[in-house]
């Protein structure tokens, strides 16, 4: 795979930086996350392939620990807030130069500096202060966050992994590591920069949060409710798809319905309503099967692995978590040297004897540390 034989120390937090780390380890690097001793359950989401130290940082043999593997390593990926790695002795000052090589990669919410660098947030705060929250929403309603895509994930973890493989490509230049300045806000802007760039067109921006052309204000680009309750989802902009629609509504005859004008928008989002309650989604999913009119249903996640498209590319595999029964897989597809995921779930400190020693330090050094609970083990059966 691309990344085999790339060395990734992943300390371990919430959503954006496991989900770095998966990446990585989907395309053949080997993740090694650092837990604390007690890790919460919610740490084993985005794991898999990954190896566990669970490794005391309170204690300074616990921090020679992480420095050690941190000397051999390539990449260090963190999710504190400013100065939480320094306070602990792991700052990238002290690890660059045990490791000139190392690219240290730093996840926050607001960057490294400025006058909100250690607040605290979520993906929501990221997103309003980007700017990007604005934008998001239908007519008359409060803005709406997509959950917690944009600034954890695209902004956040997805950047972040592109911005480790630019400066492993980097390094073999300059035989330098670096630090990765990774903010969610700035990540959460970036990747809406079609959003920023395309305010000056009145085709799509002419009107109020969610009046206009693709932010559900045009009948032509929304999601309907069928007669099961389920939904279908419309993205018919240009006017050959926009007749197709016509033609699977029975509309293309009616030349009233004709119109994609915004003063046309809200009458006939309310016909369009009327007759898409009118089917089931497996119905209106026949109709429009036929027809190349960017006309789909929305699957929820235990149709969607199961959709003909889906199932042809193996689009989805078995999941080893026991709450998910299929998960996506790697993309995109390398014609060569494809992603081919371990998808085995690491317990908290699972790996400790065997990356202690990998490590360089001998079995009686081992056991006492496992002994004074500067690491702990939960792998069933090791012996020293």
């Amino acid at each position: 795979m691309p990344l085999t034989g790339i060395r990734v120390i992943e300390m371990a937090g919430l959503a954006p930086a496991p989900f770095c780390g998966m990446l990585l380890s989907d395309f053949g690097a080997q993740v090694t996350r650092i837990d604390k001793l007690e890790a919460p359950a919610v740490t084993n989401t985005l794991c898999r392939g990954k190896r566990s130290l669970a490794v005391d940082l309170k204690q300074p043999a616990g921090v020679a620990v992480v420095r050690r593997l941190c000397k051999s390593a390539d990449v260090l990926i963190e999710p504190y807030r400013p100065g939480v790695m320094e306070k602990l002795g792991l700052g990238p000052d002290r690890l660059r130069k045990d490791n000139p090589l190392l690219i240290y990669a730093r996840l926050t919410g607001f960057g490294q500096s400025g006058p909100l660098h250690k607040r605290a947030g979520h993906d929501i705060n990221y997103l309003a202060i980007s700017g990007v929250l604005s934008m998001l929403g239908r007519k008359d309603e409060n803005p709406t966050p997509p959950v917690n895509l944009l600034a954890d994930f695209a902004g956040g973890g997805l950047l972040t992994a592109f911005a480790i493989l630019l400066a492993l490509l980097e390094r073999q230049r300059s035989s330098e590591g670096q630090v990765i300045d990774a903010s969610m806000t700035e990540g959460a802007a970036y990747v809406s920069s079609f959003l920023w760039n395309s305010r000056v067109s009145p085709l799509i921006w002419s009107r109020p949060r969610g009046e206009n052309l693709i932010d559900t204000g045009a009948h032509f680009y929304d999601t309907y409710k069928t007669k099961d309750g389920k939904y279908m989802a419309v993205g018919a902009i240009e006017p050959q798809f926009y007749q197709r629609l016509l033609k699977g509504l029975g509309l293309e005859n009616d030349s009233a319905a004709t119109s994609q004008s915004p003063e046309d928008y809200s009458e006939l989002k309310e016909r369009f309503t009327t007759i898409f309650e009118q089917k089931t989604q497996k119905e209106w999913s026949e109709i429009f099967s036929n027809l190349d009119a960017c006309v789909t249903p929305v699957l929820d996640f235990l149709d969607a692995p199961d959709h003909p498209h889906n199932k042809d590319r193996n689009s989805f595999l078995k999941s080893t978590c026991a709450d998910t029964p299929r998960e996506p897989r790697p993309s995109p597809l390398l014609s060569r040297t494809p992603a081919t995921p371990d998808l085995s779930i690491p317990r908290s400190g699972d790996r400790a004897v065997e990356l202690l020693l990998e490590a360089g330090y001998t079995q009686e050094e081992v056991r006492q540390m496992l002994h004074q609970g500067v690491v702990k083990s939960s792998a069933v059966g090791s012996k020293l």
